[in-house]
């Protein structure tokens, strides 16, 4: 018996890659700054090079890579500024999609979350960072999606693809990842309660303990750097 072999159309192809490598941004396996080898990419993924560069086209235009003439392309490494002022906007947009959540959300999409939750909880307790980062985005998407703004959803997602791996990485530090963890408790029950208020105001602690624990990482890695460059 043989299993009948399924053709892949290219634009569903170059999104698979994309998904692949936004997760090896995002997770740090491509560090911030690094060029992206093509050659090297595409032998990691087992695709040519065609689907690799319209791949990378949809990460520059999602802001996770830069295209440099002559240079080909590199992760994106913001500074300090760039991380200050996208998480002032991204905490905006997260309190806009959760207090309207808290007042559109259906019966079926707060039960979505609260599986969601519980799967991430279970990821939390076994350390599984990255299976806890995917369900995290998860919730934070299906709250935006329950706003039910679609203009509010197009800006968020713009927006966020900036902070992916910084946000992932903000989780590294146990007990800022336990503290995380709470607040997505108090989301769930501010959802539950149905109070907007609540709920901005839980989401609004939440981007803002982020960027402290963001900025901390950045300015440490600095400081590490610094200090290897003078030993």
């Amino acid at each position: 018996m043989t299993a009948d072999i399924i053709s892949i159309p290219r634009a569903a192809l170059h999104e698979q890659v994309a998904h692949r490598l936004r997760q090896m941004l995002v997770e740090n396996r491509i560090a911030p700054g690094a060029k992206l080898n093509e050659r090297e990419l595409s032998e990691v993924l087992n695709v040519s090079r065609t689907p690799l560069r319209e791949a990378i086209k949809m990460l520059a235009a999602e802001g996770l890579v830069e295209l440099l003439p002559n240079r080909g392309a590199i992760a994106v490494e913001l500074s300090e500024n760039d991380v200050l002022n996208t998480f002032e906007v991204m905490a905006g947009l997260e309190a806009q999609s959760g207090e309207l959540a808290a007042q559109r959300i259906t019966d079926a999409e707060l039960l979505e979350i609260k599986a969601l939750h519980f799967e991430m909880l279970a990821a939390y307790t076994r350390r599984d960072l990255p299976t806890y980062y995917r369900l995290n985005a998860a919730i934070h998407g299906a709250i935006n999606a329950a706003s039910k703004n679609p203009v509010l959803s197009a800006t968020y997602r713009q927006v966020n693809a900036r902070l992916q791996a910084l946000r992932f990485r903000s989780n590294q530090d146990e007990e800022k990842w336990q503290a995380a963890m709470q607040e997505h408790e108090q989301m769930i029950a501010a959802l539950t309660a149905r109070d907007p208020v609540a709920m901005r105001q839980v989401l609004l602690n939440h981007l803002n303990n982020k960027r402290h624990v963001v900025i901390e990482q950045l300015r440490a890695a600095g400081k590490a750097d610094s200090a290897k460059a003078t030993a």
